[in-house]
């Protein structure tokens, strides 16, 4: 029999990588990164699995966790995670918690309420209203929403390429920098180039540093797609707000709104027009620190 250590894991899945961070009290003892491939939300008995290998993998030999938290990636709904909660407790027997990962924002942040909003690869803001209800808006992938998110700041810019071409306009420097990222000759093959990348959200966001270097080289069309994609995600916070989530805060986190200052102006400026209580934290720890958080509440 191994010997048991009380050990707080915190996991953080995201689209494409995960994080796990185990203390033991305040110490460190495992901080671990991998690639998220194989995650499967939907299916719970499997995800459960997916996080226990995880967790064994990570955890140095003879640990187990006394109170496991994780943060899901496309976790969308309280019954998916309550499901995978419930199927974990065929591998821990310990305390456990799954939320969506965009819920680990604000606890990463040390604070007790407000919203949390996630631009990355894709978009999405979450929120809970007095009575702790979870509010979830956006945050629908890249061919039906993902406004702000790398990929549909790509989608948003092919349109407007496409526009301009029925305008009869000469390409300018965003289109020029799309027909480079997709590899192909003229502004009208940028559509087959779209629909044909077997992973959309990926293959397009990838494409995203070319709509932000088109708007540096002075394209006018790189720059409003992406004003837009900076109101589109402030317009996430002001559902949030309407359906009676705390905004009051909002904790920004993401590679694309946090590596672009453009975007997270874009979105600043948008929120405070629009929402002007609400204040925007980008968030300066990793989120896996919420989910640690969280984990250390359960006990």
């Amino acid at each position: 029999m191994q010997d048991s250590t009380p050990v707080l894991v915190g996991i953080d899945v995201g689209g494409t990588k995960t994080h796990l961070r185990a203390l033991d009290g305040h110490t460190p003892v495992a901080d671990h990164v991998r690639s998220s491939s194989g995650w499967r939300p939907h299916d719970p008995v499997a995800a459960a699995g997916w996080l226990a290998r995880l967790t064994a993998e990570a955890l140095p030999a003879g640990l187990r966790p006394s109170a496991l938290a994780v943060g899901g990636h496309a976790c969308e709904t309280p019954r998916q995670c309550e499901q995978i909660r419930t199927a974990l407790h065929l591998h821990f027997d310990a305390p456990a918690l799954v939320v969506g990962d965009a819920e680990l924002l604000v606890p990463a942040a040390a604070l007790d309420k407000g919203a949390g909003l996630v631009a990355g690869t894709g978009s999405v803001a979450v929120g809970r209203r007095a009575d702790g209800t979870p509010v979830q808006v956006g945050g629908w992938g890249a061919v039906l929403g993902d406004e702000g998110g790398a990929a549909g700041l790509v989608r948003e810019a092919v349109r407007a390429c496409w526009a301009a071409h029925d305008r009869g306009e000469a390409p300018d420097a965003l289109a020029a920098a799309l027909l480079d990222a997709f590899g192909v000759p003229e502004v009208p093959a940028l559509g087959a180039a779209l629909e044909s990348a077997p992973d959309p959200s990926a293959a397009w966001g990838r494409a995203a540093p070319a709509v932000f270097s088109a708007a540096e080289a002075g394209s006018a069309l790189a720059r409003e797609v992406i004003a837009a994609g900076g109101r589109g995600l402030a317009a996430l916070i002001v559902l949030l707000e309407r359906r009676g989530a705390a905004v009051d805060d909002v904790v920004v986190a993401g590679s694309t709104i946090l590596a672009q200052p453009p975007l997270y102006d874009a979105f600043a400026g948008a929120l405070a027009a629009s929402l002007p209580s609400a204040r925007p934290r980008p968030l300066r720890v990793p989120p896996v620190e919420g989910a640690v958080a969280l984990a250390r509440a359960l006990l």
